[in-house]
């Protein structure tokens, strides 16, 4: 009977080992995101707060804020959906406030891509979500800096329909089917490895009887 190999039994042990690893850790992910989303949830029925910037603050979002637009140095354009279900382009201002910060407004949708909104700036109020992540994947994963907070404004710029407001359903909660991928994953792992032994096995040369 040939013996065990022991390079590559290691190596599939410590591949088996990482597998199991990240399982049990998507399963503390699943716990942390868990507590996120009772946390947004409490969030939407908290009173209005007054905010100066976007600072990334999670603590913050999907609560209900307000915000003084002391000026709008410039816009954004972004693919988006209005309250009513309008499917084209969310204008996005960057507004100067009252603590010299600043603060992303997303002020309605329009389906005419050539849109140039007029809205000058003012009061401002709305549901606080994450910027858009502009960032090359390739950049996103080696930063892992979170987005700065957005107001989605709930009134709309003339001629905008206010956009969507943030929706907790659609944050994203599937760290349990990624713990049980890791877990077969090292169960499959396993039994390959075990099969692949056992054939290993059955080839090896009868010993000679002298």
């Amino acid at each position: 009977m040939r013996r065990v190999p022991p390079i590559p039994t290691l190596l599939v042990g410590l591949a088996v080992a990482a597998m199991i690893a990240l399982g049990f850790w998507q399963l503390d992910r699943k716990t942390q995101k868990e507590s996120a989303l009772a946390m947004f949830a409490a969030n939407t029925l908290q009173p209005t707060i007054t905010i100066e910037s976007g600072a990334a603050d999670a603590s913050l979002l999907f609560r209900h804020a307000r915000s003084a637009c002391q000026a709008v140095t410039g816009w954004v354009r972004q693919g988006g959906r209005g309250v009513q279900g309008l499917q084209g382009w969310r204008q996005i201002a960057t507004c100067r406030t009252h603590a010299d910060a600043t603060l992303l407004v997303d002020m309605g949708v329009t389906r005419d891509p050539m849109f140039r909104p007029r809205w000058p700036g003012g009061i401002v109020s709305g549901t606080l979500t994450r910027a858009p992540d502009h960032r090359p994947l390739i950049a996103s994963v080696f930063d892992s800096a979170p987005q700065p907070l957005m107001l989605v404004s709930d009134q709309g710029a003339p001629g905008l329909q206010p956009s969507a407001p943030p929706d907790i359903a659609s944050v994203p909660n599937n760290h349990l089917a990624y713990a049980v991928q890791w877990f077969l994953f090292a169960g499959v792992a396993i039994i390959i490895y075990v099969l692949a032994l056992r054939l290993r096995a059955r080839g090896a040369p009868e010993p000679r009887i002298r």
